[in-house]
């Protein structure tokens, strides 16, 4: 990436160039007492990088209606009618010689669980995102095909064209907030993101599993109950 010689948001540069948040790094020292403090920077610099990318995505998102949330949501539910409306042509193809009368197709929906669980956040987060919009007329909930006790959340025509006008916006903002970065270097920062994001899970996993075999653990104790 092209260096700039003067930050225009205040940050500085250590004696080997690298880019440093002057505000961050004494909140941080005084916090950790006398300790390292780099890994406390870097997380500081991965959540002020994360709103930066969020203010650039939703400035276009925002001005049609719509929170970064929101638009999350709605993508994931236009990947998944992608995805349901391939299936259906394959399937369509197949069966279609053998004069089935059923289509075949399967659930081209997400449950409200699943859309939580792919972006990491509340299921009564996600409910309030999908209220939205609903009400806007951009996805609705449905039951679903193979079970109809379940409720699933359908993008709509109305969905579809909105991400189709908002396509270029975002590829625009997300050149822009990128400018200078090399192929190499977009990849890079990927994979340490998504590493970040791995050792997480693994974390958080093995907290998981140690609360669950403390001898104290309410399971346990049920378990050796008479």
């Amino acid at each position: 990436m092209k260096d700039v010689d003067k930050s225009t948001a205040g940050f500085e540069r250590d004696p080997d160039g690298s880019l440093f948040d002057p505000r961050a790094r004494a909140a941080m020292t005084r916090f950790a007492a006398g300790e390292d403090t780099l890994a406390l920077e870097a997380a500081t610099a991965v959540r002020t990088a994360f709103h930066a990318v969020e203010r650039m995505r939703a400035h276009g998102a925002q001005g049609r209606g719509l929170s970064s949330g929101a638009l999350d949501v709605l993508i994931r539910l236009n990947t998944t009618a992608d995805t349901a409306d391939t299936a259906d042509t394959d399937i369509r193809t197949d069966t279609a010689d053998a004069g089935d009368g059923d289509d075949g197709t399967g659930d081209d929906g997400l449950t409200i669980g699943d859309l939580a669980r792919s972006a990491g956040v509340s299921s009564r987060n996600v409910t309030g995102l999908v209220d939205t919009l609903e009400r806007d007329g951009l996805v609705r909930r449905v039951p679903g095909r193979r079970d109809r006790r379940s409720v699933l959340v359908r993008i709509t025509p109305a969905g579809r064209a909105w991400i189709d006008a908002f396509r270029r916006p975002t590829q625009a903002a997300m050149a822009a907030i990128f400018q200078g970065f090399t192929r190499a270097e977009l990849a890079g920062l990927r994979h340490l993101c998504l590493l970040l994001a791995d050792n997480q899970h693994r974390v958080s996993e093995h907290l998981g599993r140690a609360l669950t075999e403390r001898p104290d653990h309410p399971g346990d104790a049920q378990g050796d109950r008479p």
